[in-house]
């Protein structure tokens, strides 16, 4: 193994509340309905296959125009909120952990579909850190298409069988899989039958990648 991708919401930092408050803002002014669970299944979904979950409650029919609109309203909430994160944020697990795996010689990524992941690494302080960033702004297919780690690996010059993903949901696991590389789970992800490394905590990377 000599590369590492990680996706970015709940494995490097956490966005998820960004993303709720920003999708509930917009389901409630359209008179939708919205809560956690659905909120779930949005997660490493691309911001339009995650519009089309959310309007499956709608009451109406939206014109592709109407949607891209929700769309861009959702992200100009997003990116607001975005605005309050620091590298206060970046927890010290992921920190000394992300240090650590720099140490001992492995490659290193994002792979995430967000199109503001480079905004967030920025906030975090992490703008330079990643050998390679593959995200919603170079990629056509969102997760479980494992297309987006299929990018990383080529940016880092790598073919899949000498990376590991890491990723925090099930349709991350399944993109890993499809894509031919070996995956470590967090969280909902630990549960999918294809994970290969199911870990409690971010720094049991350590141990993996030795």
């Amino acid at each position: 193994m000599k590369a590492v991708i990680f996706d970015l919401d709940g494995v490097i930092c956490f966005t998820d509340k960004y993303h709720y408050i920003a999708w509930k803002k917009l389901a409630d002014k359209n008179g939708i309905y919205f809560d956690e669970d659905i909120n779930n299944r949005l997660r490493g979904v691309s911001r339009m296959a995650s519009l089309d979950i959310i309007l499956e409650k709608a009451t109406k029919q939206y014109t592709e125009e109407e949607k891209e609109y929700m769309a861009a309203e959702k992200n100009a909430t997003y990116v607001e909120l975005l605005k309050e994160m620091s590298p206060a944020d970046l927890s010290e697990e992921v920190k000394i952990t992300l240090e650590s795996l720099r140490t001992r010689g492995y490659k290193l990524a994002i792979g995430s579909s967000s199109k503001n992941t480079k905004m967030i690494l920025n906030q975090l302080g992490l703008a330079d850190f990643f050998d390679a960033i593959s995200d919603g702004t170079n990629i056509t297919k969102s997760k479980p298409d494992p297309e987006v780690f299929l990018k990383a690996a080529e940016f880092l010059g790598e073919t899949p069988e000498n990376c590991l993903v890491v990723e925090d949901a099930k349709a991350g696991i399944q993109a890993a899989f499809d894509g031919g590389f070996e995956s470590a789970g967090l969280g909902e992800a630990t549960e999918h039958p294809n994970v290969t490394y199911k870990m409690d905590s971010f720094k049991d990377l350590l141990d993996i990648c030795k």
